[in-house]
């Protein structure tokens, strides 16, 4: 299977901004902190807070999919265009 590429579309400031900081952390940090919602939701919940519970537990899908993103932005960086064309900073 063959990767199509758009040259038209590049990576915006923010985004670049964003990937540079988030690339800082460690993978397993947004790992944690989905265990620590469903750990923190669970207890809410056994304490008979159950709405607080719930908003809680929410956290844990979020968590992992910034997990994803940021394992995506250690393995694969900027657009591959900015890396060709040397603006990568």
């Amino acid at each position: 299977m063959e990767l199509t590429t758009n040259s038209q579309h590049r990576e915006g400031s923010v985004a670049k901004s964003i990937e540079e900081q988030t690339a800082k952390l460690p993978s397993d940090t947004f790992l944690w902190a989905s265990i620590a919602a469903m750990g923190i939701s669970l207890t809410l919940k056994l304490m008979g807070q159950k709405h607080t519970a719930l908003f809680i537990g929410q956290w844990a899908a979020p968590f992992l999919l910034f997990g994803i993103y940021n394992k995506i932005v250690k393995t694969h960086g900027h657009d591959e265009e900015d890396k060709e064309d040397g603006k990568e900073q």
